[in-house]
């Protein structure tokens, strides 16, 4: 028996089976970094369209966690598919880096009470340390950017930037000073935005409490009565007892029902519906003896239980009578409803009750609670209560109560001078701010199409935006205030670029040593220096001003629109709704007139396989460190384009191993494709297509259908279709069909016939097209797979575009679309039918079979088509057609094709050595008793065999 093997072209290819994605892809990272890769792709994008994806900057404290990942991967996959669709698309990085996390950080580890000017540089030096160890983990997941250059808020310039930024809205007249309720921690000492808010379970004293009617008359006539037969009051029910020392009003709903109910000592003033209730809860027993509506008792005053003041009545529509007594007590000071109730009655600033401290303490003169803080003076409030015969009922209840995000303590309302961003103030154009961002958000596109009514509801229902904090660690507000009337310097915006003028150049120190003198002159007596600082949200909110066409304006060259450039995209986690998202579209339209954005796409948040938030109690959070060292960043970068970003992502271990079973899928398709490409170059032995083999015109067709779709896909931001586009190709079309179907012609034909050259064409075109497609995914792996197709490539796969050399099929080709659908069908059964004659021992394998296919007359008219080449694509030695109608096909086997039966047979024919056909003129050929006749043609020196089709 001769061997064969060196006369056959064996797939052959140095692109490794394994990844061994931990240890290859530092090294591929490296590479990019040696040839300047970021660069480089700015200069190929040069005089193209630009597409700006503007990055949402990731809090500059701690290691980076799952939901950094996705946020980071998915704008990564965005921008790197912006550049093979043929756009520039720049990636500038950015960080938020002032604000309390990174302040109270410092506190911890070198104590409260330091110089405020050496806290911040310990601030400063702590925020840069956490960028640089973040910086490290989004490089290693592959994102490509700008990371020699990133925008930090904490850069001298955008520091700067955001003062300008505010003096351009105070030009606009939008930002002006106010008291008002705002979220306080005593802990902080500042005022928290929305989003430093979490709400978690909190153990309250609830009681009710009686206000004595101070006019028994009035009362009476409210409720259409002549006189009262015994003392009245109104009840109220609470769970904050340390704001009754503040009480200055009592609110009731206008068009609730209210009831004037006989308890025996006294008659007490209930909401109607809630009668059985209250009166169960105070272990009385009552008979009601009128009603009223609420209007009626608009104004009517009552006597506060343990101060010597009155407290009249307010009509409110946010009193419910779902619980409680129907009846709300008002503190304007630390309410927000309470607040404008009080303030729409006419309720003077200066005649709010305020009596609690920024640290929760009472101040000293407040009778009976001075000095004491709240928390520790709500029982002996209570006890007050009881004293004085105004407590009716009490007992401890668990509710869900705002606390702190960072210290995890509870926060209060708290009325203080602010600063604040007036929402229903005026612009030029005759629109409010409210209006102007409304207004943009029906200009805005929205992903998931489910963001906008989010986004909507938020913004139309806001309260004026607190934008000042107290704290140390944040961009300065730099006013100055007349000592007499509290108003702003007239020349405040003229000053505050001078201001910014100094931080360009030392940094937000150099407000917090400025000797106002300096820019006031001899004025300067008569003005206070402002030591807030800015909302951090400001921060954020605004490095659309000082980023796109500040610091980095030159990099995002891109047209602007209206008075102010927009980016194509902002990309954030759903919190963002209420944080980043929010505050860029209330700057924007502040300054500009319109968002800094055209859309915004939202992703969920990252849960275990059980739907459960990460959480290091449970033992369930997957670091992306570990994945990337264990199995790599292109696993991690794959599940992640995997999975529908638009609602939660499970993610676990296991979950991650099936990701990486379909990498290996994806890598070992990538691999075959190379490996038969041995000894082709596309400039001397590509086919044209219309030369091309009918097999290998349909898989480029193929491709190029799938390349449409891929391309659409990314472009509106599906990257679960990319991924199962991709997948199923490789599964199904190639693994499944043509690859399959194209190793006897790859392998047996000879080396430079058409046979071969047409299928290394379209296996050329393919591996071309492929490596593009999961580029702006498998990134690493999309690298090692371009640099090993044959051929002169560019520096990276990313410098590509998608690859524009894959035909198409015309409508009414004879092996078309259709057909080729057809003819993967009848394979796909026939499979089966082999598979079942394996197990049943009839055949040995595909090859040694023998196969009649018993069909109808239009299948005998399609398959027929391929002639005797049908064999090769069923992979059997031999296959014969044969009418449906025929007595034979009784015996056959059925197959779920409508119009097919299948029969099975061992072949009787000896086996060619070197094409494992079973063919009957083996052996009877002298020289080569071994082989086939078609195998036998097919060496070297031989004429070759012709194949048209398969």
């Amino acid at each position: 028996m001769s061997d064969y093997k060196h006369t056959l072209n064996l797939p052959e290819t140095d692109f490794p089976m394994r990844g061994n994605l931990p240890k290859r892809e530092p090294a591929r990272i490296q590479r990019w970094q040696e040839i300047d890769l970021y660069q480089r792709l700015r200069e190929a994008g040069q005089g193209r369209k630009t597409f700006v994806l503007h990055d949402g900057p990731p809090y500059a404290n701690g290691s980076i966690h799952i939901g950094h990942a996705v946020n980071k991967i998915l704008k990564d996959i965005i921008v790197k598919s912006k550049g093979l669709a043929g756009f520039d698309a720049p990636y500038v990085p950015g960080w938020d880096c002032h604000g309390l996390p990174i302040e109270h950080k410092v506190e911890t580890t070198h104590g409260k009470h330091l110089p405020p000017d050496e806290a911040r540089a310990l601030c400063r030096e702590y925020a840069a340390e956490q960028i640089q160890g973040q910086m490290t983990d989004f490089v290693r997941l592959g994102v490509i950017g700008d990371w020699e250059r990133p925008y930090r808020t904490m850069d001298f310039v955008n520091e700067a930037g955001e003062v300008r930024a505010l003096a351009e809205m105070v030009r606009h007249g939008y930002v002006f000073k106010g008291l008002k309720p705002v979220n306080w921690c005593f802990d902080c000492g500042s005022a928290l935005a929305e989003a430093e808010v979490e709400y978690a379970d909190k153990k309250s004293d609830a009681i009710d409490v009686a206000f004595a009617a101070e006019d028994s008359s009035a009362l009476a006539a409210a409720f259409g009565l002549e006189r009262l037969s015994k003392p009245a009051a109104v009840v109220i029910w609470t769970t904050t007892p340390w704001t009754i020392p503040a009480n200055q009003a009592l609110n009731v709903h206008p068009d609730v029902d209210y009831a004037l109910v006989d308890t025996g000592e006294r008659l007490l003033v209930l909401a109607e519906a809630l009668v059985e209730s209250c009166l169960q809860r105070f272990d009385l027993q009552g008979e009601v003896t009128a009603t009223t509506a609420g209007a009626k008792l608009e104004n009517l005053q009552f006597r506060h239980p343990f101060y010597d003041r009155l407290s009249p009545v307010y009509l409110g529509d946010y009193v419910e009578t779902d619980a409680g007594t129907g009846i709300v007590h008002s503190a304007p000071a630390y309410g927000v409803d309470d607040f404008v109730t009080c303030r729409a009655y006419g309720m003077e600033f200066e005649a709010i009750q305020n009596p609690v401290m920024g640290d929760g303490v009472y101040v000293d003169d407040l009778p009976f609670f001075g000095g004491q803080m709240i928390w520790k003076a709500n029982p002996q409030i209570v006890a007050k209560l009881e004293e004085v015969g105004a407590l009716l009922a009490h007992e401890k209840i668990t509710h869900s109560y705002m606390h702190c995000w960072r210290h995890k303590t509870p926060v209060i309302y708290r009325a203080t001078a602010q600063w604040f961003v007036g929402m229903d103030i005026e612009g030029q154009d005759g629109r409010t701010l409210r209006q102007r961002a409304l207004d943009g958000i029906e200009a805005t596109q929205f992903v998931p199409s489910w963001g906008k009514a989010r986004l909507h509801s938020m913004i139309a229902n806001r309260p004026d935006w607190c934008i000042s904090r107290q704290r140390n660690w944040g961009v300065p507000i730099p006013f100055f205030l007349d000592r007499a009337s509290g108003e702003l310097h007239p020349r405040t915006v003229e000053l505050m670029e001078e201001v910014a003028s100094r931080i360009e150049k030392e940094g937000i120190d150099a407000w917090f040593r400025l000797d106002p003198a300096e820019l006031l002159g001899d004025e300067s007596a008569l003005y206070e220096k402002v030591t807030d600082t800015l909302d951090v949200w400001f921060d954020s909110g605004t490095t659309h001003w000082h980023v796109l066409r500040g610091s980095h304006a030159a990099v995002f060259d891109h047209p602007e629109q209206g008075e102010g450039p927009a980016a194509d995209l902002y990309l954030e986690g759903s919190d963002q709704h209420r944080g980043w998202f929010h505050s860029s579209l209330l700057t924007g339209c502040a300054i500009d007139g319109h968002p800094p954005y055209k859309g915004l796409l939202t992703h969920g948040f990252t849960v275990d396989a059980q739907g459960r938030k990460m959480s290091k109690s449970v033992g369930n959070v997957v670091a992306p460190q570990e994945v990337m060292d264990k199995l790599g960043a292109d696993i991690l970068r794959l599940w992640v384009a995997s999975t529908d970003y638009s609602g939660e992502m499970a993610v676990s271990d296991e979950i991650l191993k099936r990701t990486a079973d379909v990498y290996r899928r994806i890598r070992n398709t990538s691999r075959f494709l190379l490996a038969n490409l041995n000894g082709f170059d596309a400039q001397r032995d590509a086919v044209p297509f219309e030369d091309m083999l009918a097999l290998d015109q349909w898989v480029v067709d193929r491709a190029a259908q799938l390349q449409a779709r891929i391309e659409k896909a990314y472009a509106d931001y599906r990257f679960l279709e990319v991924y199962q586009q991709v997948h199923t190709f490789c599964a199904r079309e190639l693994g499944g069909f043509y690859l399959d179907v194209i190793k006897d012609r790859q392998y047996t034909t000879q080396a430079d016939s058409l046979a071969r050259r047409s299928c290394q064409t379209a296996l050329y075109r393919v591996v071309e097209a492929l490596a593009r497609w999961v580029a702006p995914i498998l990134s690493f792996t999309a690298e090692e797979i371009y640099e090993h197709i044959p051929g002169e490539r560019k520096a990276s796969v990313l410098l590509e575009t998608f690859y524009t050399d894959l035909n198409t099929l015309a409508d009414d080709a004879v092996f078309g679309r259709d057909f080729w659908e057809q003819v993967l069908e009848v394979k796909q059964a026939v499979n089966k039918c082999l598979e079942d004659a394996r197990n049943a021992k009839v055949i040995k394998s595909g090859l040694a079979a023998e196969v009649t296919l018993y069909v109808n007359d239009a299948l005998r008219e399609s398959l027929g088509r391929l002639g005797s080449e049908l064999r090769f694509v069923l992979l059997t030695s031999e296959v014969h057609l044969a009418s449906l109608d025929s007595a034979e096909a009784k015996n056959a086997e059925t197959t779920e094709l409508t119009g097919l039966k299948v029969a099975v047979t061992a072949s009787s024919h000896a086996k060619c050595e070197r094409c494992w056909h079973h063919r009957e003129d083996v052996g009877s050929h002298a020289e080569h008793p071994d082989l086939c006749g078609r195998c036998i043609s097919n060496l070297p020196e031989g004429p070759g065999e012709e194949r048209h089709y398969a």
